[in-house]
């Protein structure tokens, strides 16, 4: 079991660099996102309560919820929490494939590192991957519900859409450029179980995901992408958004001293940790919606 509900949304920071750069990605989606922190706080910006004795109640029945392990909403937090733990891992060994390429003295690291752009694609689809299974833990219906995942995008708000804003921002298109969809969709196509096999991500969360074993887990990565690769596209186009246009825009709330975007996005994935921190507020936000419901 993780910490308490009331305080994994109490220690959400204010401020820092991952705070800095959700907010530096407000101009994507316009106002979708604030940085709701504190339980409480939580339930009276949700339901706009104020009767001090109803907000008890809601609390109480979200913390119910949430400790009932027949519920899915521990497993979706533990979820966000994990995919998000090997950020650091991968932005240290694409700033290091970065350097030995740049370097001549450092070239051995070359050999001790997997390639920037293939480590970074996995990351992204295990991503991607994670947060069906997450919507599938906090709606309660069947982890390879793909086409309910695919359609519940368009109604996509608030800290859920913040969270695929950024996903498809900064760990699709700028580390990968514009074509990422062709990029993501080559290194997919030919994916075997020996390159997740050792991925700190997959061997933590590969019991959740449909497909029996590791060649089955392999093709429901590679549907879940192809399914959602239309909206992230479709994102981008819709907001003519470059990694320029990115880089910019996060600069005023980041002090990004180089403008190269591969040391940037392996920067990001070293300093921040949105995934779990949107992945947080998104579930507070639908127990406490459950839990109006349910009073």
């Amino acid at each position: 079991m993780s910490k308490p509900l009331y305080e994994l949304v109490d220690a959400l920071p204010t401020s820092g660099l991952t705070v800095s750069l959700l907010r530096g990605l407000d101009f994507v989606v316009p106002g979708q996102w604030q940085n709701l922190v504190g339980f409480e706080n939580t339930i009276r910006t949700v339901t706009g309560e104020t009767d001090q004795q109803l907000i008890q109640q809601i609390g109480e029945r979200a913390i119910t919820l949430y400790n009932d392990p027949s519920q899915g909403y521990q497993r979706a937090v533990w979820l966000f929490q994990t995919a998000n733990s090997a950020g650091g891992l991968i932005g240290a060994a694409a700033m290091a494939d970065k350097l030995s390429q740049n370097f001549s003295f450092l070239s051995f690291l070359d050999k001790l590192t997997p390639k920037a752009d293939k480590a970074q694609t996995i990351d992204l689809v295990l991503k991607i991957t994670v947060e069906l299974v997450a919507f599938c833990q906090i709606n309660g219906i069947p982890g390879d519900s793909i086409g309910d995942f695919v359609a519940a995008l368009a109604d996509y708000g608030n800290e859920s859409l913040m969270r695929m804003a950024a996903l498809t921002c900064v760990d699709a298109l700028v580390p990968l450029g514009p074509d990422f969809i062709q990029q993501v969709d080559h290194v997919v196509s030919n994916l075997v179980p020996a390159d997740l096999d050792s991925h700190p991500v997959f061997s933590r969360i590969s019991g959740y995901l449909p497909g029996g074993d590791s060649l089955g887990k392999v093709a429901f990565i590679g549907d879940t992408f192809q399914s959602v690769k239309g909206w992230m596209g479709d994102f981008v186009s819709s907001r003519n958004l470059t990694p320029q246009s990115i880089l910019g825009n996060v600069r005023q709330f980041i002090d990004v001293t180089d403008d190269k975007l591969d040391y940037f996005a392996a920067f990001l994935d070293m300093s921040t940790n949105y995934f779990e921190h949107t992945g947080i507020q998104t579930v507070a936000r639908r127990l406490t919606e459950r839990a109006v419901a349910e009073i």
